[in-house]
């Protein structure tokens, strides 16, 4: 080791410091490779413990989309129905129609509609009526009545009537036994009557040449006669009904069971003229 007086300048201590600093640098690295070369076959170091697992990373970016692939194309052999059912084949034919199935049932009543709105008014009509005569558009004549006298009517003689159910407007005289026509037109005239003897009734007018005769004989139950006729009459004509004898038994004649006989008769439509 060098050895410096104390008188020596400035510049000599220095390098005397620089000098010892590396002389002990020196020593150091002597120590430190005598240690080494005895530990060199006895010493070893312990195994150190496995790190932490980390977080997990965040996921990454969206890849590039791929390219279209190829048609599909069925490869020989057996098809696979799972295929086919995915994959798109061209519409077919219209089948044909199938047979009507059965009528369902009905359904149940439905509530009531609102009330559907007003029409428009019609035309006016036209009355061809002048002074006291009646309209044709207003005329109406209707009557029915009843006979209800257990007496069988007398051979000859017009019918009379107990009972009056309609007489409008009285163009029909019950006691008498007369329709008289009021108004012009086609009237239509009809009778039924119910008796347990035979029976015969005419329908007669000074409209008919001839009376117009239905009979009913008796088969041991209640007899049902009817009768009808369509008549044209002018004002003032009258239309009955008559009794006559055909094929009747004498007692039958004066047979005093119940009976009964309904004469009707209405005007279907007025002379226009």
């Amino acid at each position: 080791m060098l050895q410096i007086s104390a008188g020596e300048t400035e510049n000599s201590t220095v390098f005397w410091t620089m000098g010892g600093y590396y002389g002990l640098a020196v020593l150091v690295g002597v120590s430190l490779l005598l240690t080494t070369g005895q530990c060199d076959v006895s010493c070893s170091g312990l195994d150190g413990r496995p790190g932490e697992r980390g977080a997990p990373g965040r996921d990454g970016h969206p890849g590039a989309k791929g390219e279209k692939g190829e048609p599909v194309v069925m490869a020989e052999g057996p098809e696979d129905p799972g295929v086919l059912l995915r994959l798109k084949g061209e519409m077919g034919s219209r089948g044909s129609q199938g047979v009507m199935g059965p009528k369902g049932y009905r359904g149940a009543l439905g509530a009531a509609g609102s009330p559907g709105t007003a029409g428009r008014p019609g035309p006016n009509g036209k009355s061809i009526g002048h002074g006291g005569q009646h309209s044709p558009l207003q005329a109406r004549s209707a009557f029915s009545v009843i006979r209800t006298d257990r007496s069988y009517p007398r051979v000859g003689q017009v019918v009379t009537f107990q009972n009056t159910v309609v007489n409008t407007p009285a163009d029909f005289n019950a006691a008498t036994g007369h329709f008289t026509c009021r108004v012009s037109g086609v009237y239509y005239f009809t009778f039924h009557s119910v008796a347990k003897v035979s029976v015969c009734l005419s329908i007669a007018s000074d409209a008919l040449l001839d009376k117009l005769g239905f009979c009913d004989y008796n088969k041991n139950s209640d007899q049902v006669l009817s009768g009808g006729a369509v008549l044209q009459l002018t004002a003032g004509q009258k239309v009955w009904l008559e009794s006559f004898r055909d094929q009747q038994r004498p007692s039958e004649l004066t047979d005093s069971q119940d009976k009964q006989i309904i004469f009707s008769g209405f005007l279907l439509f007025a002379n226009t003229e």
